[in-house]
């Protein structure tokens, strides 16, 4: 009878694998046949022009690239001084499991919830207006729970004999932090980063009530009113208008684009978790 049951929920489980197989590398491929014909150099080294209809997307990619940027610069300093609170600071486990519980909520929060706290607290009352520098914190905080829980992780696989070794040599609580838990956890913070990054290149509802426009701007200058393009925001607009003549075929390869950059990011991501997932074992 088990042995019968284990059967069943491995098919169950392998058509489930083969399902979700089969929708993504359809997905990819309507993705890709639809938006190559649009990739070319002058694509990555044009602005855009003629409401979308021409020109590329070089704008876009920078300002993606300043949010992702400014969001990793705010985001990786707090998810380790969250993780060592847990792992060295917090003594109570019902304050640490209060703390896991409050990171695995945040996860689960809609992208839209960080979007109108950002637009709230950064654009009206700190008076920013649409600022590169109000995204990138509400990308922070979008993917601050993600990075977080994958230090911990990293941090949770650490050898306990090293930490005892460290406490046995008369390390204080913050040298052992600092030379043990941090030096050992440089993987889980890349990986975690990778993959909170990779999730935050595709938000659309964060970032169009902080930080961006369709058109018209170009490198920021400083920091109020000073809005960038996106990748993900510019198909948002084209999706609107995509029955005009030329505008179809920019819209596909701009997806394309992002796409290629959250699944480079999603694979750097790998090997780290990977390796994490090995010494874990050990």
């Amino acid at each position: 009878m088990r042995r019968g049951l284990d059967i069943v929920m491995g098919c169950v489980a392998g058509g489930c694998l083969l399902a979700c197989l089969t929708i993504s590398t359809g997905l990819v491929w309507s993705i890709a046949r639809r938006g190559w014909g649009a990739l070319s150099f002058s694509f990555f080294t044009e602005q855009i022009a003629l409401v979308g209809a021409s020109g590329g997307i070089l704008w876009n990619l920078v300002g993606t690239t300043v949010l992702l940027s400014t969001a990793f610069l705010a985001c990786a300093p707090l998810a380790v001084s969250l993780a060592l609170m847990e792992r060295v600071w917090l003594r109570s486990e019902s304050m640490k499991k209060a703390l896991r519980l409050g990171l695995y909520t945040a996860n689960g929060l809609p992208s839209i919830v960080f979007g109108l706290f950002g637009f709230l607290v950064f654009v009206q009352w700190c008076g920013w207006g649409k600022s590169w520098l109000a995204g990138g914190l509400v990308l922070a905080m979008s993917m601050l729970p993600t990075v977080t829980l994958v230090v911990l992780e990293r941090m949770a696989a650490i050898p306990q004999r090293y930490i005892a070794a460290a406490t046995g040599l008369g390390l204080s609580q913050s040298q052992v932090a600092w030379a043990v838990l941090l030096k050992q956890s440089w993987g889980g913070l890349i990986s975690g980063s990778l993959l909170g990054l990779a999730r935050a290149a595709g938000e659309t509802a964060p970032i169009m009530f902080t930080a961006t426009i369709f058109a018209g701007v170009t490198f920021p200058k400083g920091v109020v009113e000073n809005p960038v393009l996106t990748l993900p925001y510019h198909i948002f607009i084209l999706a609107q208008d995509s029955f005009a003549a030329g505008v179809e075929t920019k819209m596909w390869g701009t997806a394309l684009v992002l796409l290629g950059l959250v699944f480079s990011m999603s694979v750097a991501a790998l090997p780290s978790r990977l390796y994490l997932h090995e010494e874990s074992d050990v």
